[in-house]
């Protein structure tokens, strides 16, 4: 008798960031799931509209949102976990919701994903209590996040799956490495110009991403590559557009650093193969979604060495780890990718590196041991 499986997420499809496509991701394999009768699942979203949903992911009458409702979301979410053999969470935000399923049906299986900063930092008692006692398995997207959470909350390492995150299935793989002529076109560069490229989400309250530190080594390299561009691609706050744009100005690169604003996802592609150089040192990532998706473009990577970047990266194999917050090593890391040969064959090997290793087939089959097998 299939499963039933309830997966409650905070967003899945309105927003586009790390946490999102891990949600969007597992949403399809729990369709591809119920495809072969394995599972019943439902995804019920707490700011999603139920319109949001993508049909490529999962199906209409397995998905719903609750357009920011709090209430109705946490009565239906209650009601249906309670009916259900797991429920998944997609945040720890949502394990209050998770306590109550569990008082009033123990066996309710709950799983949490844990991604990175959310869980990095002190927990209320009541929190760090359930996850020790009362969470029936966490899966950690990183080695390093599985780390964290032993280290901070003392919880036992048997009781925690590391489930590295993966390529989306309906991420565009590349045949071949030419500069996109439409975004050369687009951003009115030269075929000639050397590109760096960031993609992240541009907030005031995360300032851990390393794009400052880069902006800040660009006169440097321009003395090297006087035509050089720095590309950084996300949406932005107000409050960060601003700072950015400021920053950009008093160092009087203007025609260097350009804010590209959100990128379509059925862009990333072209804009990984536009980039001789994708960087981004940040401090805190849980695992770095985007790393690999610049991997699987065969995009050179330039990435932090004290977060889950680690994982992503593979410990370096499918990119340059380094300090980030020594500019001087971003700097040399910088210019040693942009000297170095840049081949088919050379990226070629990177991309299949990455898919072989993150792959959503091989992520697939792990999540149907964990909730099928088990």
């Amino acid at each position: 008798m299939p499963k039933k499986i309830l997966f409650l997420t905070l967003r899945t499809f309105s927003i586009t960031g790390g946490i999102e496509k891990v949600c969007r991701v597992l949403t399809r394999a729990l369709y591809d799931l119920s495809e072969k009768s394995l599972i019943e699942p439902k995804a019920f979203s707490m700011y999603d509209k139920s319109s949001d949903r993508d049909a490529k992911y999962i199906l209409r009458t397995q998905f719903k949102g609750f357009n920011g409702s709090r209430i109705l979301y946490s009565l239906a979410a209650i009601r249906e976990g309670i009916r259900s053999d797991t429920v998944i969470l997609s945040h720890i935000n949502l394990l209050f919701l998770a306590l109550v399923i569990k008082r009033l049906s123990a066996k309710t299986r709950v799983i949490l994903f844990v991604h990175g900063i959310e869980v990095w930092r002190d927990l209320k008692s009541w929190k760090a209590d359930f996850l020790r006692k009362d969470c029936d398995e966490i899966w950690a997207v990183s080695d390093y996040t599985s780390k964290e959470i032993q280290k901070r909350h003392s919880i036992p390492s048997q009781r925690i799956k590391v489930i590295h995150n993966c390529l989306d299935p309906f991420l565009e793989i590349p045949v071949d490495f030419n500069k996109p002529a439409d975004l050369i076109r687009r951003y009115n560069l030269n075929i000639k110009d050397k590109v760096l490229f960031t993609l992240t989400r541009l907030t005031s309250s995360e300032l851990y991403k390393g794009y400052d530190q880069v902006i800040a080594i660009i006169p440097r390299l321009l003395t090297l590559y006087p035509t050089l561009k720095y590309l950084i691609a996300g949406k932005a706050d107000t409050e960060e557009r601003s700072r950015l744009s400021k920053l950009i100005k008093d160092r009087g690169l203007e025609r260097h650093v350009v804010l590209l604003g959100f990128v379509p996802e059925e862009e990333l592609s072209e804009h990984f193969l536009l980039s001789d150089v994708f960087v981004m040192p940040s401090r805190k990532e849980g695992f770095g979604i985007v790393f690999i998706e610049a991997a699987a473009c065969g995009c050179k990577t330039i990435a932090g060495n004290q977060d889950g970047s680690v994982d992503a990266l593979m410990n370096g194999r499918l990119g340059t780890l380094i300090s980030p917050t020594d500019t001087e090593a971003i700097f040399q890391a910088i210019v040693n990718n942009l000297e170095s040969d840049y081949t088919t064959d050379s990226a070629l090997k990177i991309q299949a590196m990455c898919v072989q290793s993150f792959n959503y087939e091989a992520y697939y089959q792990k999540i149907k041991e964990r909730i099928c097998d088990k």
